[in-house]
């Protein structure tokens, strides 16, 4: 919105020559960051207040752990904090015209009114199963390939008109059309090393990692602060590999496919940093609100769809490895009890408690040890994924 006025005060008068700096797209990332932190912090003790009036209170669960029953009532849905700062801070930096930016957003929006709902029935209604797992899973899967569908044409055409076009040229070829080289599946620290997905193997791929990414944020958020750091971090590490794979000099040069627009991304992966940040001041131990799954779900989804933009879900699988292995942990704690159970007669676990997490505090690590020590595994993980750039 600021770069579409800047835009007309420049033709309007050549005194406004200065707004010029709105052209450059580091700069509105930086603005769109500071502007959301800013907001973030501003209407922080608003929206807790509204919530604690409105009686949102987080339950926990009593076979949960002991040291978490103290949080018993505070406030949760603090993700809609998060997701109103970061569609304010993009809409005023953004270049409107960017498809790309828009997908993104309503991507992110779907899931989070999904994660709204679920907090909705929890907190509100008191109903103890939300939407229903099945219900849940349904509109994520809507939103996931609908989003999926539009992305692999879109990544390959440069409007949405010849996206149109190829979608109708696919239909009509009987579902056969070869896709370039830059929608197949990139390997990190390879160079020019694609592997042909085609249209279904595009649209199954971006489907797992959307609607996966976000559960698995979903997941780790079980501990002040846990969450929110790792997806600023590996939001932030996003926004780089979309500045690169959105310039022509840069993704020549380190020998990654050039999607034009992708570059836009910047701006809301800075505006999701800064909203993150802002949370996290009301989040950090101990938590004055919590973000729910209207928080989680949406971030998770982000990430993940920004990710299949810029071509780089094996280097998010990368810097999201504490994501992955928590949604793992559950996967495997679940399975195998369900095995012994069938097989012995008794449920046996793998772990002392699901997800990851939380084993580690049955084995006597503190809630802040844990968070803090999975920062800095993620921030480690963010710099492997980061030297995929140049180590190819």
């Amino acid at each position: 919105m600021l770069l579409s006025l800047a835009q007309w005060l420049q033709a309007l008068s050549p005194e406004f020559g200065y707004f010029r700096v709105f052209q450059y797209l580091t700069f509105r990332a930086v603005m769109a960051a500071v502007t959301a932190l800013l907001i973030g912090l501003a209407a922080g003790p608003y929206v807790i207040s509204r919530l604690r009036a409105l009686k949102i209170g987080q339950p926990i669960r009593g076979y949960g752990m002991e040291t978490h029953l103290q949080k018993s009532g505070t406030p949760t849905m603090g993700g809609v904090l998060i997701l109103l700062c970061i569609a304010i801070s993009t809409l005023l930096w953004v270049d409107l015209s960017n498809r790309f930016v828009w997908i993104v957003l309503l991507v992110t929006l779907g899931f989070g009114a999904i994660g709204w709902v679920d907090d909705w029935r929890k907190v509100v209604r008191k109903d103890p199963e939300g939407m229903p797992s099945g219900e849940k899973y349904f509109w994520q899967s809507m939103i996931g390939l609908l989003a999926a569908l539009y992305l692999v044409f879109s990544i390959s055409e440069n409007s949405n008109l010849r996206v149109l076009e190829l979608f109708f040229n696919w239909v009509a070829s009987g579902f056969d059309v070869d896709l370039p080289p830059k929608a197949g599946l990139l390997l990190p620290f390879i160079k020019e090393v694609s592997y042909p997905l085609g249209v279904l193997g595009f649209v199954v791929l971006t489907y797992l990692v959307i609607v996966g990414s976000s559960n698995a944020v979903n997941l780790t958020d079980g501990l002040d602060g846990l969450a929110i750091m790792p997806v600023v971090m590996v939001g932030s590490a996003l926004g780089v590999f979309a500045y690169v794979t959105g310039s022509a000099v840069y993704s020549k040069y380190l020998f990654f496919p050039h999607i034009p627009g992708s570059g836009e991304l910047l701006v809301f992966c800075a505006a999701m940093a800064g909203a993150g940040l802002a949370f996290l001041w009301f989040n950090t131990h101990p938590a004055q609100v919590f973000m729910g799954d209207v928080g989680a779900l949406a971030l998770g989804a982000a990430l993940g769809t920004i990710a299949v933009i810029v071509r780089q879900e094996i280097v998010l699988a990368i810097m999201g490895g504490i994501f992955v292995v928590e949604a793992l942990s559950v996967m495997l704690q679940v399975s195998y009890f369900k095995y012994t159970k069938k097989r012995f007669g008794e449920g046996r676990r793998l772990l002392k408690m699901a997800p990851l997490h939380h084993h580690f505090e049955k084995n006597g690590w503190k809630e802040t040890q844990v968070v803090v020590r999975f920062w800095i595994i993620t921030m480690l993980l963010c710099l492997v994924g980061l030297s995929t750039l140049k180590l190819r």
